[in-house]
């Protein structure tokens, strides 16, 4: 029973992760399109993998919308904060928490390259304190510039 409540929580985890990993390329809280070298706005795929799970969702990203995609702010799922964050040069790293609702908190650590067109973040999230980092990862790719007219957005 314990596995599959950690089973769970860590799927419900995969979707605030692909938040997480976006807060490694923002370009400021007030910023509405980011430096041509980060991720920009459009219709993006990402993949996020967690205990071998996979989850893949495309939505469209508006201009007003790049920061709050990218930042990680929140998600249905989970509010997150990151203390440490450090984004440059094509790569980035960055460690925080995300809470969810009723208020379980996991510790997440990400790193790896961004560019304009895609990202891939490894890392992992820890879902109690002491234990080891469950290993995890977000891959994303813009698909395009235009979305499409049936797109869901952000």
């Amino acid at each position: 029973m314990k596995t599959m409540t950690t089973r769970r929580r860590a799927l419900g985890l995969g979707s605030g992760l692909a938040a997480v990993a976006a807060l490694a390329v923002a370009t400021g809280p007030h910023a509405q399109t980011p430096p041509p070298d980060q991720p920009q706005p459009g219709y993006w795929e990402y993949t996020t993998r967690v205990l071998g799970v996979s989850d893949t969702e495309q939505k469209c990203v508006r201009p007003s919308e790049i920061n709050r995609f990218f930042n990680g702010l929140s998600t249905r799922r989970w509010q997150c904060t990151y203390p440490v964050r450090e984004v440059g040069g094509g790569n980035s790293r960055f460690e925080g928490t995300c809470r969810d609702r009723r208020g379980r908190t996991v510790n997440v650590r990400l790193n790896g390259p961004y560019a304009s067109e895609n990202f891939r973040f490894e890392g992992g999230a820890q879902l109690a304190r002491g234990t080891p980092y469950i290993p995890a990862s977000i891959t994303a790719r813009r698909i395009s510039a235009q979305c499409p007219a049936d797109a869901e957005y952000f």
